[in-house]
């Protein structure tokens, strides 16, 4: 019954977080109600985070220009020896929302998770153990990972890994609920956790 081009928007659709079967047909619909121009528009920033978004060499937040830092490793009034590893680049935005944080960050793109050996691979620990080395003036790593199995198990793995090193290891306070989410966190309860990190 649904033409193919329809079923193939609805399959990749599902890859999105959150889009279900349901939610993916009812926006595959609405795109096609939609004008061809709006589309269009759609389609070309799409491809346009390809052509021109970029990761910062150092903290691999999106950047504009290759090759060059972010605005913010690359901000002056940065605090270049304070870095907040966070798994996803929103946790990072979250955090920037507070206007507590003066460091820098570094994202990790995911976090461990026991027995996925290839999904650790992806994760950037070594490209962040790799900065700390060459950085002689980091001072402090704070671990603003969601509270979660996987969040400790990341934090507890990088906080042996930094041991080593004698930087200091913080994490954020546990004013986050459990099995919650740094991205949907209220402004207060993110301050509340960076003030109260240990």
């Amino acid at each position: 019954m649904l033409p193919k081009p329809v079923r193939i928007l609805i399959s990749e659709l599902m890859k999105l977080p959150t889009i279900g079967p349901r939610t993916a047909a009812r926006l595959s619909y609405w795109l096609l109600r939609q004008p061809t121009e709006l589309r269009a528009s759609l389609a070309e920033a799409i491809a346009k985070l390809d052509a021109e978004v970029y990761r910062c060499p150092k903290c691999f937040l999106p950047s504009d220009e290759t090759g060059k830092g972010c605005s913010v490793c690359d901000d002056p009034r940065r605090d270049q020896g304070l870095i907040a590893a966070v798994e996803k680049e929103t946790d990072a935005i979250a955090i920037e929302k507070t206007k507590k944080f003066r460091g820098v960050y570094h994202v990790l793109g995911g976090l461990l998770a026991a027995g996925d050996r290839e999904a650790n691979r992806r994760v950037r620990i070594n490209e962040l153990l790799d900065r700390i080395r060459k950085g002689k003036d980091v001072r402090e790593v704070v671990l603003a990972f969601n509270p979660t199995t996987e969040g400790d198990l990341t934090a507890l793995y990088l906080e042996r890994q930094l041991g080593s090193l004698h930087i200091p290891v913080t994490r954020l306070g546990r004013g986050l609920p459990k099995g919650g989410d740094l991205e949907y966190a209220d402004e207060e309860t993110l301050s509340a956790a960076l003030a109260g990190r240990r």
